[in-house]
Order: structure tokens, then C-alpha cells, then sequence
């Protein structure tokens, strides 16, 4: 198991080693797509990705581009555009211009009931203190959906290093992890699938 500051350090030492962040964000987009293959005929469904505007709502939505080729993908962007870190923010421009992705920026307006499969990209490791709205406000709504739900690195509003959880946090059906299990993931089992973006070792 690798602390997040470890993790975050191999990231780092990547870029020097001819791997890029964004081409890491873009692995860990096509590993989602394929973790949902694996379990799901994925055509014509319906898929909710929740994202923030930090790398893990990178990581949804460079799998969103992907998933829009063969089901039917939403986003529910809850973060700041203006935010946006610089990888994360190529993704989001190719979502833009994706006739195939709707984008909605109002959870008001979601019945989460409808999807399918939620993808949970919100927060990731990046969670910091407890959470506020409308973060706050939309994990009982993923939680109490039918929906298959699948946490990207994590689960929000869990801490990755201590497993220690905010007020409220995702409850996943499933948890695809980069590199390495955080630590804070041990309490999860079998839920936990460890995948490869090449970041180098």
C-alpha cells in the first residue's frame, strides 16, 4: 500500500520519464471503460459520471468521451469550469464539443434512478475536511439510486490515507483504484479492483 503523498510523488517523477499527466488521466479513463466492459454489455446504457473540477472528475471524464461511443453518458458537473486543473480542463473541453455527452450542472434537474451505472469522479483523493453543497447534497442522491455505482480512485468523501469518512461518502458497489490501494481503501475488500495507468515505479 502507497500513502497519497507517496502516490502523488510517482506522479510527479512520471513526467521525467517520458509518461505525462495527461496521458496518465487518459489511462485512467480508458481502465474505467474497461472495468464497466468487463461487467456490463455497456451498449445503450444509461450512465450518470458526477465530476468535480479537480483530476479525479479528469479521470470521468476522459472516460466519459470514451463510454459516449457505445452508451448513453451524462455528466453532472459540479465544480468551478474557471477551476479546472490543466489536464483535467482538456478534458473537459473535449466533452464540450461531444455532440454525443449531455452536461448538466444542476442536480435538481437529474433523476438518478434513471442511469444505469453512476460513475463517482468527484473527489477522489482530494477530499479535505467535511463536505458542503452540492456535494453534500448529491451523494445521498447517488446512494440511495438502483444504479450501479462505481467510485474512481476512491470513494468521496472517504480519506484515502486513514479510511476515515466525512458526514457523508459514496457507498460504491465497486472501487477501481490506480497503482496501488490506498490504504484507507483496506475496509472495502473484494470491492477494490487495482489498476495499471503506467505510472512508472
Amino acid at each position: 500500500m502507497l500513502t497519497v503523498d507517496e502516490i502523488r510523488k510517482l506522479e510527479e517523477g512520471s513526467e521525467t520519464r517520458g509518461v505525462s499527466k495527461l496521458q496518465l488521466m487518459q489511462n485512467a479513463g480508458r481502465e474505467i471503460v474497461s472495468f464497466l466492459a468487463g461487467r456490463f454489455d455497456l451498449k445503450g446504457r444509461k450512465i450518470l459520471v458526477v465530476c468535480y473540477h479537480g483530476n479525479n472528475g479528469g479521470d470521468g471524464l476522459a472516460a466519459a468521451t470514451l463510454l459516449a461511443e457505445i452508451a448513453e453518458v451524462t455528466i453532472l458537473f459540479l465544480g468551478d469550469e474557471s477551476r479546472l486543473r490543466k489536464e483535467a480542463a482538456v478534458q473537459y473541453k473535449k466533452v464540450e464539443k461531444n455532440d454525443l455527452i449531455q452536461m448538466l450542472p444542476d442536480y435538481e434537474e437529474i433523476d438518478f434512478d434513471e442511469y444505469d451505472i453512476i460513475i463517482d469522479a468527484i473527489l477522489g483523493v482530494g477530499i479535505a475536511g467535511d463536505l458542503s453543497s452540492p456535494i453534500a447534497s448529491v451523494i445521498p442522491l447517488i446512494n440511495s439510486s438502483r444504479a450501479f455505482k462505481l467510485s474512481v480512485d476512491v470513494p468521496s468523501g472517504l480519506n484515502p490515507d486513514t479510511g476515515e469518512k466525512a458526514s457523508i461518502v459514496v457507498e460504491p458497489d465497486a472501487i477501481i483504484t490506480f497503482h496501488d490501494v490506498k490504504p484507507g481503501l483496506a475496509q472495502y475488500g473484494e470491492k477494490v479492483t487495482v489498476a495499471d495507468i503506467g505510472i512508472p515505479r
